[in-house]
């Protein structure tokens, strides 16, 4: 057994420590179950897996809720069983990937910042049944030290009939005083939250549950699921110096402050590319309001460039990961990790003028933003946060290569074949072509910028052509289409293995 009982501060607690096995055996068939994890960071594992071998022997299905995307063994196992019935709001596995596309799973994708007050107001199919939490630690007052993600966690807890804690031993003890938990009161009793600063705190360093809501305790030694992001390249690295130059541009027009207005970063790789390219620019006492602090963050710290930083997640490579643990008492006094409703919240957002920047699958040439479907049709991930910023913030910028796939997709398009975020959303686009700012254009001037700025030379005369005869055939329309060519571009893809003509 593995050693937690010095992580149990409260000793009468010390009787409900059980194997994984015997608190997998408390969830029953349909359940709603509310795990902790926001990115493969602070997820539970023992209790999933061994939850997993059962539902192998005798199938049944649960309905699982979490922060996001979790790491394998949740996600992964529980899909390998056929174990989910529904699933919100977010994810990244392979394998659930593939289930919920072959119809197996029943995918709620939403904006993150609506989840748990969805699942408190009963909307999802009624209540949290159990939560899953991992922690560091149990207070003596029953109350639960987080690890090294908040997601829905706090509100898990709150809504659940009882908790199941996973007591993580790989997760340091030092994650305590990293975490400020704040569940909002819901409509019509809502306060404003009083957020005005990155830095400012409002909740508590834990999460309140109480010694009579857990049902059981299980000692738990397996990490994270941290990956590696790819190598920054050329075409990371324009994305950023672009980026940078205009913020430069924006600070001279009068329109921000030296050290810019609060950053936030989606997640990934080309994100966190980005977010590295401050790194050797000339900006400093940077303010970060984010979902995930990732190696980018990280090395601002280092750099002396980062004021503060305020996520729901640590979502590190294997190396990111070290530093973290090795430096986290100097981290502590930089970052904090708030519940996804916080971190995510709309309010808060308007009021201290993030500046977002999120990736997207394709972009149309009249400024919509597809960011979740391949082909109009097949779930990649789900829109995440980035809704929650992008109508919200200040200044919205999205990322993009200008083509995929070696050159056979264009990213730009005549038509999204999925639209998560419209035209009145979005007033950057970059891709290492160039930057398109498309504020206060109309949508004819719109296309000629992205056009002109964003696309790839081998798709720029296809685009061209296709505004020059939409335009003639409907008269200079407001946003002038082809519709029975508006989606021809994937339809050709999907026949052929390719967007050129």
């Amino acid at each position: 057994m593995i050693d937690i009982q010095h992580r149990i501060r409260n000793k009468k607690l010390l009787d409900r420590i059980v194997t994984a096995e015997e608190a997998a055996a408390f969830i029953k068939p349909d359940m709603n179950v509310g795990t902790s994890g926001f990115t493969p960071a602070g997820y539970p594992k023992a209790v999933p897996l061994a939850l997993a071998k059962r539902m192998a022997k005798e199938p049944f299905q649960i309905n699982l809720w979490t922060g996001a995307s979790v790491g394998k063994e949740l996600d992964g196992a529980l899909a390998e069983v056929n174990g989910i019935a529904r699933r919100m709001p977010y994810q990244t596995n392979g394998d659930l990937r593939k289930s919920l596309n072959s119809g197996k799973v029943n995918y709620f994708d939403l904006h993150l910042s609506e989840s748990a007050q969805l699942s408190r107001y009963g909307y999802l199919g009624g209540k949290v049944d159990v939560a899953i939490v991992e922690a560091c630690a149990i207070t003596e007052e029953g109350h639960l030290i987080p690890t090294t993600s908040m997601g829905n966690t706090a509100s898990y807890v709150q809504s659940a009939d009882f908790v199941i804690v996973e007591i993580n031993t790989t997760q340091p003890l030092e994650l305590e005083g990293m975490h400020d938990v704040y569940v909002p009161l819901d409509p019509p009793h809502r306060q404003p939250i009083p957020i005005v600063k990155v830095d400012d705190r409002i909740g508590t360093t834990y999460i309140p549950c109480g010694i009579d809501k857990i049902k059981c305790i299980v000692p738990c030694d397996i990490g994270d699921d941290v990956r590696d992001f790819a190598p920054i390249d050329e075409n990371s690295r324009a994305m950023s110096e672009l980026a940078i130059e205009f913020f430069k541009h924006e600070i001279k027009a009068g329109r921000m402050p030296k050290n810019l207005l609060p950053l936030q970063s989606g997640v990934g790789s080309v994100a966190n590319a980005v977010i590295s390219g401050f790194v050797d620019s000339e900006f400093k006492n940077l303010e970060v309001y984010t979902e995930v602090i990732q190696d980018g963050m990280l090395d601002l710290a280092d750099a002396g460039k980062l004021k503060f930083a305020s996520g729901t997640s640590f979502s590190p490579s294997p190396e990111g990961q070290k530093r973290l643990y090795a430096n986290i008492d100097a981290y502590r006094q930089k970052m904090v990790l708030r519940p996804q409703e916080i971190a995510n919240s709309p309010e808060v957002a308007r009021r201290i003028g993030i500046i977002a920047m999120n990736t997207a699958i394709e972009f149309d040439i009249y400024g919509h933003v597809n960011s979740t479907h391949i082909m109009g049709s097949k779930m990649m991930n789900g829109i995440g946060g980035s809704g929650d910023f992008a109508r919200n913030a200040y200044l919205t910028l999205f990322f993009s290569t200008s083509v995929a796939k070696g050159g056979l997709i264009s990213s730009v398009v005549p038509m999204c074949s999925h639209i998560d975020h419209t035209e009145h959303d979005v007033d950057v686009f970059i891709t290492e072509r160039g930057l398109a700012d498309v504020r206060g254009l109309s949508p004819r001037e719109r296309a000629r910028v992205i056009i002109d700025k964003c696309a790839h030379p081998d798709y720029q005369p296809m685009l061209q052509e296709y505004l020059d005869r939409a335009e003639k055939a409907t008269r200079f329309a407001h946003t002038p289409h082809l519709l029975d060519e508006a989606l021809s571009w994937h339809v050709r893809f999907m026949q052929t293995g390719s967007m050129k003509k």
